[in-house]
């Protein structure tokens, strides 16, 4: 496939006395054999690249010509010249191998003409390599959904057309304001919808000042850490937790304190008694993550009184709680924050769909200006027109009825997944009741492996993450979270055999 180019084509200078068309040509090849120029890569005309260099047009045709007969080029008259599919001297030609080496921490040296070692290659820093680790699939993941994949909302029922038509009609009415740079705090209008959801939904006294539109929960938690966190200071972290969280904190600096969590979510008085002095606290107090218990109205007042005489702050990572299938609404731990200490944060990746990118904070008014002024410089502000499309779509109330269609679906997954436990897992995997969220977490027998269990499962076709990579500083119980969002009744059900058959075969050997 030949492909066009307008760029400029960088050369190196002529050297000195060198004639022009063994330097042209030498300069031409090289880009050639060495990818920048790549087969089927147009290249410029020999009039602009006579011009932009500074040389006769019959000096560049006969370099072509050249090129041409030696089967580096191809073209004809009025088409242009493109460099040729296959090469006369195969593949790219390889730069030496330096002489390599090894020195301590992983760094490495090359010999200099006067035989003593060089230091050659890039090292990461110490906070590099706590941030080169991922809980996350860096090359993304597959469409459609597997069972039981977590975390993940039903893509087949997103109304794809009509975000698509919200988009378009968006598209026509951008005027040449919106071209410019955004408000670092993010698109009022969206802020405003959000903050009114906030109120509503969340009892969480706010208004659009308060809200900052970022990419995701991860650079709420990123950016807080850095901006109130001095390196070695603690933070409390759920145990088990999220792993994203806790990777993040640790990468900001954060000494993690392990607090363990029971049936009323992160227990503040072990807390207390491990970390007393901790700077900040991230829970999910919703819905806890991974094993799913609300954080109960007593520790919540527990969690607050804390942060509140230790001057600490909290971060508290609404994710998934719009999806909840029995009981009332929960109102947010920030509604009953009078002191200013939370930071609330939600994501519209699990609500809508994950490539939306698009989350927001809710901050008390003293963060706020620090917190917008941080986020200016490291990530700017999201993209105006994906703002604008997500204020219409919520606006126009689309949201609200997707949500409100996948809040019922998601219930009626959830009933199969455990009509399917009753079915296929006695002995092998208990479910609890699921209350809420996309995801449910199952419990093997004690002393199970589960970090086998997932592998297994993985190998047939199941998708599953294990709750030990949820712990931090005490072993969690063994057990698998599933996700049933994604995917329908019929898959729920033929998943729960292969599982079933999988842990049927590691448990007891059969």
């Amino acid at each position: 496939m030949r492909r066009a180019t307008g760029i400029d084509l960088a050369l190196n200078e002529r050297p000195d006395g060198m004639p022009l068309q063994r330097w042209l040509y030498g300069e031409l090849r090289a880009a050639i054999l060495q990818g920048r120029l790549g087969p089927g890569a147009r290249l410029p005309a020999t009039r602009d690249l006579a011009a932009r260099h500074g040389i006769s047009r019959g000096t560049v045709l006969g370099v072509f010509a050249q090129l041409a007969a030696e089967g580096y080029l191809s073209g004809a008259v009025g088409r242009g010249s493109f460099v040729a599919s296959e090469l006369p001297d195969g593949r790219f030609e390889p730069a030496p191998a330096p002489d390599v080496t090894p020195l301590a921490r992983g760094k490495t040296a090359t010999r200099a003409a006067d035989g003593h070692a060089v230091r050659a290659g890039i090292s990461l820093s110490a906070r590099g390599r706590l941030l080169a680790r991922s809980a996350f699939a860096i090359d993304g993941r597959s469409f459609p959904s597997r069972a039981f994949r977590p975390s993940q909302p039903d893509l087949q029922s997103f109304p794809f057309a009509l975000w698509a038509r919200v988009a378009a009609r968006r598209s026509r009415l951008l005027n040449r304001s919106m071209l410019a740079d955004g408000e670092a705090q993010g698109y009022r209008p969206l802020r405003e919808v959000i903050a009114e959801h906030v109120r509503v939904t969340r009892g969480i006294a706010c208004t659009a000042d308060h809200v900052v539109i970022v990419g995701s929960a991860q650079q709420v938690i990123d950016l807080a850490a850095r901006l109130w966190l001095e390196p070695g200071d603690a933070a409390w972290m759920e145990d088990p937790g999220y792993q994203g969280a806790r990777l993040v904190l640790e990468a900001a600096g954060a000494r993690i304190a392990a607090i363990p969590v029971d049936r009323h979510g992160i227990d503040v008085a072990a807390g207390r008694r491990l970390a007393p002095t901790a700077r900040l606290a991230y829970v999910t107090a919703g819905r806890q993550a991974p094993l799913g218990p609300a954080l109960s109205l007593e520790r919540r007042l527990a969690l607050l009184d804390w942060a509140h005489a230790q001057g600490a702050l909290v971060i508290e990572d609404d994710y998934d709680s719009e999806y909840r299938f029995e009981g009332r609404p929960l109102a947010a731990l920030k509604s009953l924050d009078k002191a200013g200490h939370v930071i609330y944060c939600g994501t519209f990746s699990k609500l809508l769909f994950p490539a939306l990118r698009i989350a927001y904070a809710v901050l008390p008014e003293r963060l706020v200006e620090p917190f917008v002024a941080a986020w200016s410089l490291t990530g700017r502000h999201v993209p105006l027109d994906q703002q604008a499309t997500l204020h219409a779509f919520i606006a126009e109330g689309h949201a609200g009825r997707h949500v409100r269609r996948m809040r019922e679906l998601y219930g009626e997954r959830a009933e199969a997944l455990r009509d399917a436990a009753r079915r296929h897992w006695t002995g092998l995997l208990a479910l609890p009741p699921i209350v809420a969220g996309l995801d449910a977490p199952a419990f093997l027998p004690e002393r199970a492996d589960d970090a086998l269990a997932a592998r297994l499962a993985a190998e047939a076709g199941i998708e599953t993450r294990p709750l030990s990579s949820y712990a931090i500083g005490r072993a969690a119980p063994a057990g698998l979270v599933l996700g049933f969002a994604g995917v329908g009744a019929d898959e729920i059900d033929a998943g729960a055999r292969t599982l079933a058959r999988v842990l049927q075969k590691m448990l007891y050997r059969t």
